[in-house]
């Protein structure tokens, strides 16, 4: 999403890490438009499926508020499959004439799998390190991304990695902030 006009919206930053039976995402506030911060505490991560599935979205705002209602809708024709509710939707993403205009990322978690979710048709997920596992996106997201992998065998749990990969992202992003959303998910 970034480009050389001025009045581009710029993504953020979302994180996810599971670690020791918990998932825990993260993402920041900033909304930027060209090189204007126009909001610093938006709401990209959120609870989906009644509490059971975690989303969080880099992109433009209403593409990704259409993505979550089309996910939430997949997730109660298919309940508590998430990569069936995902492919399904993907397919859609893809065939779909309004949605294949829709400009978004999305990284969706249950307490079993994780998934990033892109408008190609993308179905993806993550390498899994010695029962651990990340994954971020948005223009922040290989700065969050590259710390959490470094912090990820130490002794830190997994909200400590999120909360200390996306401050480091946020020093690094001028796309990124510090005013953090985190949610888990497990014990």
């Amino acid at each position: 999403m970034q480009s050389n006009d001025p009045a581009t919206f710029h993504a953020t930053t979302i994180l996810m890490v599971r670690k020791s039976g918990r998932v825990v995402m993260g993402g920041d506030g900033q909304v930027s438009l060209g090189q204007t911060v126009i909001k610093a505490n938006a709401r990209k991560v959120r609870r989906l499926a009644g509490g059971s599935v975690l989303g969080g979205f880099a992109g433009a705002t209403a593409d990704a508020f259409t993505l979550f209602e089309r996910l939430e809708a997949k997730l109660e024709q298919y309940p508590a499959q998430l990569t069936r509710a995902c492919v399904e939707l993907a397919k859609d993403w893809r065939t779909d004439r309004y949605l294949r205009r829709l400009e978004a990322m999305m990284l969706v978690a249950d307490k079993d799998v994780s998934l990033l979710l892109s408008g190609t048709g993308d179905v993806v997920e993550p390498e899994v390190r010695g029962g651990h596992s990340v994954m971020a996106i948005g223009s922040g997201g290989n700065y969050a991304l590259a710390a959490a992998l470094a912090l990820l065998d130490g002794e830190g749990d997994a909200d400590a990695i999120v909360r200390k990969s996306m401050a480091i992202a946020a020093e690094i992003c001028v796309y990124t902030n510090g005013n953090l959303v985190i949610e888990s998910i497990g014990a």
